[in-house]
């Protein structure tokens, strides 16, 4: 549950501390955790809360429940729909109660495993942290932790969903926090054509997609570097700054002056389905996104050096006909295969 707006405390409370055990005869076998052979080592440490079926389950049932919200409607699910890799489709900047917009475009939920750092921001540096964000957070589920475990202990089901994930009774937030990223470390999207290709199976770019690929390994590879399509850094590309949300980025989190107006580099995977595009959902389209960094760029102290070019100017020398090749390569990095999992569908 990748929240877009300011961050708040949330108090962590254990609604019954008095565990029991439950019935022998409920089972829960682990899940496994299928990494492509083409990703990294996951950086989320498996072993600390290893996905089971029940605790899976809970995670699923708390991620498309409206009672994490303090209207009982906004779910992390409202922000974070399957079909676009878990963003919310078409939305410039995140919903929440009562109507109230945020500031950031909400992030897709994907190999949430192998990330660093949460947020556009950096916020949260822990996947379990996580969901305090947004649960917390004024414009978007507005609520307390306190006042989520009472809901959740008040509910006729979620004790028992609790203790058939963790053995014990007890609702607790470190509980429900694991129960989340049970849920989300399992959401891998690592089959797409690229995928294929980059695991040498038998797929073929077309001649715009290898032309595609080719000028983005010179051009973009930098940052959306390896397998994953990020080389997890915050940098400043040269978005013009939005006065209506002054949003400083990086800075927030950090209070240097050197991270004012970074942000964290997104996974270009499942790009295609993700629109709009940048921390403030400002883009379209891909098309719109290339010309930003051919001919919309401006200039600030902290613009990340490699947009500096030799002659003075900034941005990216990227012909029309080369930019309709990038967007045919961006698009061998859909995963259909995950877009349509029914493991991570509300239904």
């Amino acid at each position: 549950m990748i929240g877009c707006s300011s961050d708040n405390d949330g108090g962590e409370s254990a609604v019954d501390d008095d565990y029991t055990e439950i019935p022998e005869e409920v089972s829960n076998n682990l899940l496994n955790l299928q990494i492509p052979s083409n990703f990294p080592a996951p950086t989320y440490d498996i072993s600390q809360n290893p996905p089971t079926e029940k605790g899976f389950e809970l995670g699923k049932k708390l991620f498309y429940d409206g009672k994490l919200s303090s209207t009982g409607v906004i779910s992390c699910g409202f922000c974070h729909i399957q079909e676009f890799s878990f963003t919310h489709h078409t939305h410039i900047t995140s919903h929440g109660v009562n109507g109230r917009i945020g500031t950031r475009n909400a992030q897709p939920l994907q190999n949430l495993a192998f990330a660093q750092d949460f947020n556009w921001d950096g916020a949260a540096s822990f996947l379990d942290a996580q969901p305090i964000i947004p649960i917390t957070a004024e414009d978007e589920m507005n609520e307390s932790i306190s006042n989520v475990l009472r809901k959740l202990q008040e509910d006729e089901n979620y004790p028992i969903l609790f203790a058939q994930a963790f053995g014990t009774e007890g609702v607790t937030s470190e509980r429900m926090f694991k129960a989340l990223s049970q849920f989300m470390i399992m959401m891998v999207a690592g089959n797409s054509k690229f995928d294929k290709w980059q695991r040498g199976e038998s797929v073929t770019f077309t001649t715009d997609e290898e032309a595609g690929r080719s000028i983005f390994e010179a051009k973009c590879s930098s940052c959306h570097a390896g397998t994953l399509q990020t080389d997890h850094s915050f940098r400043n590309n040269g978005l013009p700054i939005d006065p209506e949300f002054n949003d400083i980025g990086r800075e927030r989190v950090t209070g240097s002056p050197e991270d004012n107006r970074k942000f964290k580099v997104p996974s270009l995977r499942n790009i295609d389905t993700t629109f709009p595009y940048m921390h403030d959902g400002r883009f379209r389209t891909l098309r719109d996104v290339l010309d930003f960094y051919t001919n919309g760029m401006v200039n600030s102290p902290t613009l990340d050096a490699q947009f500096r070019n030799a002659d003075g100017t900034i941005g990216l020398e990227i012909s029309n006909t080369e930019k309709e090749q990038l967007i045919a390569f961006l698009k061998t990095l859909t995963d259909n295969d995950f877009l349509l999992d029914q493991r991570f569908s509300e239904f």
